[in-house]
Order: structure tokens, then sequence, then C-alpha cells
């Protein structure tokens, strides 16, 4: 009876690890530039004495879901959408160069750009300062420019240039902060050929009609699993009470 507790136990453990990675999916189906996380069983054997077809299931996260998210047009001449792969650079909470697909900048009241989550954004010198200014756009290749307040609309000035990426992506993994980053710890080399759209930011690629299949199929598996372990345990009574009237 250990046995079969032991894989239903597990089972269980399992199908709760899978059903967090895919409810995280779910709580983000409304953040801008999110990726799915992407998670799979796989069978592993169990060690020991006994047959050789016991067998139980781990749960393990095999990367994230590269697909490109809608586009939503906001207006906004702060908000950026990547058009087809690549990443906007900016800098972790850790000091670290790090990625996102999260277009929607704000300018704080010292100057700063920043994302929506408040990492600043660099560009080929380091974090972006803008001055005051009357307007703002930024360019398909993430230069921004800027009218200064109090000039002229004839008077234009650049104040940076975005620095816009694209690594290879089996090569960029995401941390629990929800930033991109390069597996071997180095920064990426700017990609002249990413382009970015002003007015609009990419919503997020969760398909929310699969994740609540998905979750109901999840939960479904858990409570298997918990019948499994009931059952367990009635046939360890039951073999008890057998070896009493003995």
């Amino acid at each position: 009876m250990d046995k079969l507790l032991y894989i239903a136990m597990s089972g269980a453990k399992e199908t709760m690890l899978a059903q967090t990675a895919n409810n995280h999916n779910l709580a983000n189906a409304s953040t801008t530039g999110f990726r799915a996380d992407l998670s799979a069983f796989q069978s592993r054997a169990v060690a020991g004495p006994g047959f050789a077809s016991r067998v139980y299931a781990t749960d393990a996260t095999t990367g994230w879901d590269a697909t490109n998210g809608a586009q939503v047009s906001t207006g906004n001449d702060l908000d950026l959408a990547i058009q087809g792969d690549g990443f906007l650079a900016v800098q972790g909470t850790d000091g670290r160069e790090a990625y996102t697909r999260a277009g929607n900048l704000h300018v704080d009241p010292n100057g700063q750009l920043l994302t929506g989550t408040g990492d600043p954004v660099l560009g080929d010198g380091g974090p972006i300062s803008v001055p005051p200014y009357t307007s703002l756009t930024v360019a398909a290749d993430g230069t921004i420019s800027i009218v200064p307040l109090g000039q002229s609309a004839a008077t234009t000035a650049t104040v940076g240039r975005i620095k816009l990426v694209n690594p290879d992506k089996s090569l960029v993994e995401r941390g629990t902060d929800g930033l991109f980053r390069l597996s071997t710890g180095a920064d990426a080399e700017p990609d002249a050929n990413v382009r970015v759209a002003s007015g609009a930011l990419e919503s997020s690629n969760v398909n929310t009609a699969d994740a609540m299949v998905n979750m109901i199929e999840l939960a479904r598996h858990f409570d298997l699993q918990v019948k499994a372990m009931h059952t367990a345990e009635e046939d360890a009574n039951s073999a008890t009470q057998l070896l009493r009237m003995g």
C-alpha cells in the first residue's frame, strides 16, 4: 500500500506544481508584453524493489512561449510595441542589464525613463534621462526626440536611443522578477534590425481559453490522485482487519 500511496502523493504534488504555473499564466493574461510559461510532465521510474512498470510523473518548466501577443493601439507616444522579435533593454533591481517586451514607458519627476514596473530603460550609454519637454517622439529605431520646454516646434533635440536587442532565444531565460536575461551572464549586443511602433502596446500572449481548460483538467487529475490516496488508506485498514481476524 505504501507504494500506491507514494505514487499517488507524488502525482498530487506534481499536479499542484503544474497548476501553479498555469495559474501564474492566467494571472498575467492582461500583463503588457507577458510571455506564458511552458511546463510539461515527464515520466520517471520508481527506484527500489518492485516491478519496473511502476512510474510516476514529474512536472518541469520547459521554457517560455515566444509567440508574439496582439498589438493594441493606445495613442500614447511613450507606449512602444516591438515589431517581430526582440526586446527592450532595462536595468533590473540587481543592477544587471535585463530585457522586456513591456513597452509601457513613462518619465518620472526626475526625468528618468522607466518601464511600467519602474525599471530604468537603457540606451547606448546607460539609463536614459529626458529633459523637460513640450512634446516627445520615439522613432522606429528607438531614437527619442523632444521639443525642449519653452522652445518652438521647429526646435528638436535627440536625447538618446533605446537599446534594442534580439539575442538567440535558446540563451534567454526569465528570472523571478519577470525580466529576461542571457543564461551566459553576458549582455546582448544591440540589433539595428529591431523596430518599435510608438503609440501601441503588445498584450500578453496567454491563451485564456486554453489556460482555463488546462486548469480544469489539472484539478480533475488532482482529485484522482487524492482518491487514490484514500483507496490506499482503505486498503490498508482492510488488510489490518484481516490480520487481526487471523
